[in-house]
């Protein structure tokens, strides 16, 4: 948010120069600006890391004199604790001290995680140890949404992530309703508009896609985490093709759906271990794939796909060169074959550049 209002001022200032904008269109922008401030700086963080700090010392001041409380008083520390972190929130957002009111509801979603165990222990009650963790998710969301918090939010979305990693661990298959709870936060980030809560989604969806791999086909499935990682890419880009006005949402959906696909083609050559030309084909197309990516970055000024190419592609390299240090002759073939062909790629933009550059020059 701070560099976009950086680079907005900037903006302002060259529309207003060029007579693109009034003083009283300025003056409604920056009226605008102020009215959606977040008012998320240093002391903000600070008070998130206190606030994660205070919830520990609570929880553990509890834990460690456990059995010399009375329960009465147990009960009481614990939901006096959490709803004195709610009513702090509610005191600072009404002095408009948002970034401390965000802390504030982190602290009382950390305390009521507590209590959730603690309470438990106390009543002897033995359950589902991920039913604890959903609970947890779903107080963490509920606080997220009523009180339109977005560290509560993305501090529910980890909750959903552990939750399914413990139920896919225990059940040794897939926990489809995951997703369920993954579609509720993530609409929960586009109500509230809060861009790093979606890729807070789009990073916890391609993380349980690559699971997929893992866990399907007795954990020999990586052919299909690389199919829907390709679609996720392709689908986007024909969907910018037909509605030019998403093409904000193109550049991360590529993004994620590279790593997606690079993360199962990578577990396809060096999980399933191929050998001989399957593993050349499989790595030219890898390369290939991120030389692509490098090209398409820069033919739409997208620098996060640009260097996601340049990093893959370094990494596959890497990984191909350790994989078959053992053969030189055919590690030295491969990467001889694989230079050549990315020289040849060279060559070819390069021609298609200046052709493009002469059809635009002439007349």
């Amino acid at each position: 948010m701070l560099g976009y209002k950086k680079r907005l001022a900037a903006d302002l200032s060259r529309w207003k120069s060029n007579g693109w904008l009034t003083d009283v269109g300025e003056a409604q922008i920056a009226r605008e600006l102020a009215s959606n401030r977040r008012d998320f700086g240093l002391a903000s963080a600070l008070g998130v890391l206190a606030s994660v700090l205070l919830a520990f010392a609570v929880m553990s001041f509890v834990a460690a004199h456990w059995a010399d409380i009375p329960r009465g008083a147990r009960l009481a520390i614990l939901f006096g604790s959490m709803w004195s972190g709610y009513a702090a929130a509610g005191v600072l957002t009404g002095r408009g001290h948002r970034g401390m009111s965000d802390a504030a509801i982190l602290f009382a979603v950390a305390v009521f995680g507590a209590s959730i165990a603690l309470i438990s222990q106390m009543f002897h009650i033995e359950g589902h140890a991920p039913d604890g963790v959903a609970l947890w998710a779903a107080g963490a969301f509920l606080s997220g949404v009523v009180l339109r918090s977005s560290a509560a939010l993305a501090f529910a979305m980890v909750l959903v992530a552990v939750w399914g990693g413990m139920e896919t661990v225990e059940r040794e298959a897939v926990f489809w309703p995951f997703l369920v709870g993954w579609t509720a936060v993530s609409s929960a980030f586009v109500w509230q508009r809060w861009r790093p809560g979606l890729h807070l989604s789009a990073l916890t969806l391609s993380a349980f896609v690559i699971a997929l791999g893992y866990v399907l086909s007795d954990g020999h499935d990586h052919a299909l985490v690389v199919a829907l990682g390709l679609m996720a890419v392709v689908s986007v880009l024909a969907i910018e093709r037909l509605e030019p006005a998403w093409h904000v949402a193109v550049e991360p959906v590529v993004g994620y759906g590279l790593v997606t696909t690079f993360f199962g083609a990578m577990a396809l050559q060096f999980g399933e271990n191929p050998t001989g030309v399957a593993l050349i084909v499989m790595a030219s197309l890898t390369l290939l794939l991120m030389v692509g990516a490098i090209a398409y970055g820069m033919s739409t000024h997208r620098s996060s796909t640009i260097w996601l190419g340049y990093l893959g592609f370094s990494i596959e390299i890497l990984a191909l060169y350790v994989n078959t240090i053992g053969t030189i002759l055919g590690t030295s073939l491969f990467f001889l074959v694989a230079g050549v062909l990315v020289a040849a790629l060279a060559a070819l933009a390069w021609r298609l550049a200046h052709r493009t550059a002469k059809s635009e020059a002439s007349p």
